[in-house]
């Protein structure tokens, strides 16, 4: 079972999100002197990132990096690693250290071993992970369909990272796997829009987790989850 969090406006959601997110880095400062936050990429939580950036907190002592990666160049605007940098690693937040998946391989399978080896400098667990999901029910990129998505959600692989490329959206992509990704002490669902909150409904229907991969994290028992949504 998981919370569920509905608000009025993109703005109080964010006022309230924002306020949490930082609520579980402070905790994890006071309690082992470091914290993490893994994001996603995408239009919706950059709202929440300028907010976040605003806010007070030891943001020297936080490890930021990426809940996946389109494998691009990281100035690219496809990059989730430049957008980022451009709203949440900025004003306060600007001390915060960052953890990148993208490498100097040509493709993302080739990048793999080098991403896992840097996000083994990143604190585990992440004191709070932020998902967000398509209208086709994937999260970070384990996309329905996807050749190796079943590899990529077995909780006994022991990997941290795969590289995937989606049927259908551009761009090989690489992402935490399933286990890596209930490596934490909280999840957060940030979702925005009357077609996310069908697609949630769906997802929340008895079937096959492969056809919306979001269900393994709704599904799962392992790590609380919060989802956040605003019309």
């Amino acid at each position: 079972m998981h919370e569920f969090l509905e608000f009025p406006s993109t703005e109080q959601l964010v006022a309230v999100l924002a306020e949490r997110v930082a609520g579980l880095l402070g905790e994890g400062i006071r309690e082992r002197y470091q914290a993490s936050l893994a994001v996603s990429g995408g239009s919706t939580p950059v709202p929440l990132f300028a907010r976040l950036a605003e806010m007070d907190l030891e943001w020297d002592k936080v490890t930021i990096s990426l809940v996946d990666e389109r494998w691009v160049d990281t100035v690219s605007r496809d990059s989730n690693e430049n957008l980022v940098r451009c709203h949440l690693l900025r004003d306060k937040a600007a001390a915060a250290s960052f953890i990148g998946m993208k490498n100097e391989m040509v493709t993302a399978g080739g990048g793999e071993a080098a991403c896992e080896a840097r996000l083994q400098a990143v604190p585990h667990p992440y004191d709070c992970l932020i998902l967000g999901m398509g209208n086709d029910g994937h999260t970070a990129s384990l996309f329905p369909g996807a050749a190796n998505l079943d590899a990529a959600v077995d909780l006994h692989s022991g990997r941290i990272c795969m590289a995937i490329r989606p049927p259908a959206a551009p761009h090989e992509r690489i992402t935490l796997t399933l286990p890596a990704i209930l490596n934490s002490r909280q999840l957060i669902l940030h979702l925005q829009g009357e077609e996310k909150k069908k697609t949630l409904a769906m997802a929340q229907e008895p079937g096959d987790a492969g056809v919306m991969p979001i269900r393994f994290i709704l599904r799962q028992e392992t790590t609380p989850l919060a989802v956040y949504w605003s019309p």
